[in-house]
């Protein structure tokens, strides 16, 4: 069992940057893939970002390569989202997720565990 908590959002102005964190519980929390998603609204949930369980491989929507970084820390079961050169368009719900399986890490089905989500509002 993992429970997540996301927290970091905010408003900002748009080229700004924010860092959201997510603290997991519980002993497994290194051997599973960590994901990042966000849902505006009007639309579906979308993958944004995700971590291999040893943090050597790293996955991106196009949209955001090259401005958001994800990064881990098993050691206090937290995992990351360095969000910089922020857009209007990123405004959304970000969530956290884990799921026990590197493959497939867009889809949001796979994912097992869910972070409540904390919001992220860009202003222009």
């Amino acid at each position: 069992q993992v429970q997540l908590v996301d927290s970091g959002g905010g408003l900002v102005q748009a080229g700004g940057s924010l860092r959201l964190s997510c603290a997991a519980s519980g002993r497994t929390f290194s051997r599973y893939t960590m994901g990042w998603f966000r849902q505006a609204p009007g639309k579906e949930r979308e993958f944004v970002a995700a971590i291999s369980w040893s943090g050597e491989r790293t996955y991106y929507v196009d949209s955001v390569k090259g401005r958001f970084t994800i990064s881990r820390d098993n050691a206090k079961n937290m995992v990351y989202l360095q969000m910089n050169s922020l857009k209007p368009d990123d405004t959304a719900v970000y969530y956290c997720a884990a799921k026990r399986d590197i493959s497939s890490v867009v889809v949001t089905s796979g994912y097992v565990y869910w972070g409540q989500g904390t919001q992220v509002t860009v202003s222009s």
